[in-house]
């Protein structure tokens, strides 16, 4: 069943109209969260390295 171009438009600006976009204060907020989980992760990841250099370094010295 084929769709001529013009019911194909008409049919996705039906569809567009139904997305609900977030607000300006959502997208902030959520732009926020990600940049504060990632800086989380990166200390996180950062602490388990130093941690893991240190006992290898310690157990490498120990022979």
């Amino acid at each position: 069943m084929a769709t001529n171009p013009v019911q194909f438009i008409q049919q996705v600006r039906a569809e567009v109209a139904k997305v609900t976009w977030p607000s300006r204060r959502e997208v902030l907020l959520t732009t926020l969260m990600v940049f504060v989980m990632a800086a989380l992760t990166a200390a996180f990841f950062s602490l388990v390295d130093i941690i893991i250099r240190s006992g290898l370094s310690a157990l490498l010295n120990a022979f």
